[in-house]
């Protein structure tokens, strides 16, 4: 019998007090229910991987389009799912708050929101309006079911601003804001994430892997509470796919097939 909505928020803020866990991104239901067949205890989705299975590069898809997908990777699995949610599909407080009460409802049981605008010559939103629209956020979560988590995110590293402090600062604030869970996605080094991790005062911290020299091991060392993997998943998928496609195009030859897994494989898992 699937678990509740209530049941699945319950167990994802669980997830967050001690320890270190793994939160894969699935970008489809078919990836999401083989994620959960391998044991996760969670999800995230993804922008980039959803973006690109339409057909549509990353944040070129609408907020209705990805709410109705959140509502499908919610209801795919009995596991939590954590929303990339992008900017909140809005500049405004107001807007963003109006769309996150809409995400809330698909049901998920975690919610990000980024401080990246989306325009190349003012990249990051001002500190003051970037804590108004997490304060915005946690108030529309907090309307229709404060057991949602709020994860505020801080793109600087990832814009070229690479000021450990301005982001260990901009985090501190997400964090009195309202954010439960703090994410600056682009720190790598050993120095950086314990820097954060001391900076958010027993906050969890959420760390991408941008390096595939990273494990899960050391960075739990380094006192991380959750690890994403972002479009990762989806780019493998995709590499295999392209590389059979080129190679019947311009060969004309099937080899890469051997590699792919067996249909039978696949009904057996979605049978289950």
């Amino acid at each position: 019998m699937p678990i509740s909505t209530a049941e699945k928020r319950a167990n994802f803020r669980k997830l967050h007090e001690s320890g270190c866990f793994v939160l894969p991104n699935p970008w489809d239901v078919g990836s999401a229910r083989y994620l959960a067949h391998l044991g996760f205890k969670a999800l995230a989705s993804t922008s980039a991987g959803y973006a690109w299975s339409t057909g549509r590069p990353d944040n070129k898809v609408t907020a209705d389009d990805v709410i109705e997908h959140l509502a499908l990777l919610s209801a795919a699995t009995d596991l939590p799912v954590n929303a990339d949610f992008e900017a909140g599909f809005a500049d405004d407080p107001a807007g963003v708050a109006a769309n996150v009460a809409r995400a809330v409802k698909s049901g998920i049981a975690g919610l990000s929101i980024e401080n990246s605008t989306g325009k190349a010559d003012k990249p990051l939103y001002d500190d003051t309006l970037a804590v108004e629209r997490i304060k915005a956020a946690r108030a529309a979560i907090d309307s229709v079911d404060p057991a949602v988590m709020l994860v505020a995110r801080c793109e600087g590293f990832l814009h070229g601003e690479c000021d450990l402090k301005k982001t260990a600062a901009r985090l501190i604030a997400f964090a009195d804001a309202g954010a439960d869970c703090l994410y600056a996605p682009g720190v790598a080094s050993d120095e950086e994430i314990t820097t954060l991790v001391k900076a958010i005062g027993g906050k969890p911290l959420n760390v991408l892997t941008v390096q595939p020299t990273m494990t899960v091991a050391h960075l739990a060392s380094l006192g991380v509470r959750r690890i994403s993997v972002g479009g990762a998943l989806a780019r493998v998928a995709w590499a295999g796919f392209m590389q059979a496609s080129q190679e019947i195009a311009g060969q004309g030859t099937f080899t890469a097939f051997a590699q792919g897994v067996k249909g039978g494989e696949l009904n057996k898992l979605f049978a289950n």
